[in-house]
């Protein structure tokens, strides 16, 4: 058994760790209701909660660094539970992200924002993905206080994930400017508390194209921006296809190839009008061993090397334009990583399992940060109405974080 594995083991069979929790009132259940009832919908600022977040740790004597937008209404939250020796450098992270999806057009049971238990669930915008873990992870600070830790653990709150993963690479450019280097990171997504070892890349782009308005009646004097946009999106389907039959394969994920679609499109003012502009957005989903690039050049070269140069022949004023929306790496986890053993040993779990959706898992991996994912929740409860979390994987989460402890303890690693 390697070393990382037996220092979890010994966190398994430790009592001295446990956290006073059980399925009907998990600990963790004041701290996950206040956050669900904060909104914190992309659109909106987070900074409410990040502060609270902030202000409660200051009072146990944690400092935190926050990063934010360029409005300053957004953030991210860094904060440190260093080792008993002060060292605050290496360790592990503890990350989740603090905005939630929309609710517009849902029909919901109950306020969203205001968490309800009903039965052994919590309900509300968030329980699922991601405020339980956060709410658990909190919960435990007084934990993580009161062990003899032998290296620090560090708590990462970002700001904006569910539009693109927008907040985390900024408060990871500040580690690194810090020189701040952990030594591995847990993303507690919703994975019914089960090991994800790796998972997609996503790509999102926005097209704009512009050609010439003129009477329907008279085409030959106009450019149908419409058109020439569909014949972008089909050659965007078509490489969706050959993905599809051509591979890479890689059989763990519940869709095992990279995928492509356009799924938002907007063109055109009135029906005897040739439409002069037309905007879509599209998004690819790469297996993480693809390099992204080589897949938007294709996209990228057929509008500038083969539609433009026909567009320009009918308008010299032709453009196309494409825009990055969005763009976060995939994650392929080693298995050698004392991260993944770590988890794999906490958790008793050794199945190899991948996922199709993203994570920030991907940037903290690429940024030297060996990382997994491993959260209370069951993703496909995420995004819909009457989002929820049941009581016992919230029970389950503070029994893995209270292991986790005890695994960074000067006991767990005397042995």
């Amino acid at each position: 058994m390697s070393q990382v594995a037996d220092k979890a083991l010994s966190a398994q069979t430790s009592s001295s760790s446990a956290v006073a929790s059980n399925a009907s009132s998990p600990a963790s259940l004041p701290w996950v209701e206040r956050l669900v009832s904060m909104d914190t919908v992309s659109r909106n600022p987070n900074l409410g909660l990040i502060e609270t977040v902030r202000d409660a740790l200051r009072e146990r004597g944690i400092d935190a660094t926050l990063t934010h937008d360029e409005s300053g209404k957004w953030a991210n939250l860094f904060a440190t539970i260093p080792a008993h020796d002060g060292e605050t450098n290496g360790g592990i992270v503890l990350s989740g992200h603090t905005d939630v999806v929309p609710v517009d057009g849902q029909q919901w049971d109950s306020d969203p924002f205001r968490p309800e238990v009903r039965g052994d669930k919590l309900y509300g915008r968030g329980t699922c993905d991601m405020k339980g873990f956060i709410g658990a992870a909190l919960t435990l600070v007084p934990q993580m206080q009161q062990t003899k830790l032998a290296k620090p653990i560090h708590l990462a709150f970002s700001f904006d994930e569910e539009v693109g993963c927008v907040g985390a690479p900024l408060m990871i450019a500040d580690l690194m400017k810090r020189g701040v280097k952990p030594d591995g990171c847990i993303v507690g997504e919703p994975t019914s508390m089960r090991p994800i070892i790796a998972h997609k890349g996503i790509n999102a782009y926005q097209c704009c194209v512009r050609g010439q308005a003129a009477h329907s009646s008279l085409t030959p004097n106009g450019l149908n921006a419409i058109e020439y946009a569909a014949r972008l999106i089909c050659f965007i389907r078509d490489m969706a296809d050959q993905f599809r039959e051509q591979g890479p394969f890689d059989e763990l994920y519940d869709v095992p190839f990279t995928t492509a679609q356009t799924s938002t499109i907007k063109g055109g003012n009135a029906i005897n009008t040739v439409p002069a502009e037309c905007s879509f957005e599209f998004e690819f989903r790469n297996l993480p061993t693809l390099d992204p690039e080589p897949i938007f050049a294709r996209i990228d070269q057929y509008a500038r090397e083969t539609l433009l140069p026909k567009m320009k022949r009918e308008h010299e004023a032709a453009a196309i334009e494409i825009t990055k929306i969005a763009a976060a790496p995939g994650l392929d986890a080693s298995e050698q990583a004392a991260i993944t053993q770590l988890v794999r040993a906490l958790t008793a779990d050794q199945d190899k399992r991948k996922v199709a959706y993203g994570t920030e898992a991907g940037l903290f991996s690429r940024a030297g940060i060996p990382s997994i994912v491993c959260g209370p929740g069951d993703i496909q409860q995420a995004h819909k109405a009457n989002e929820f979390v049941t009581l016992d994987q919230l029970a389950q989460c503070e029994r893995f974080l209270s292991k986790f402890i005890h695994s960074m303890s000067v006991d767990a690693h005397a042995h």
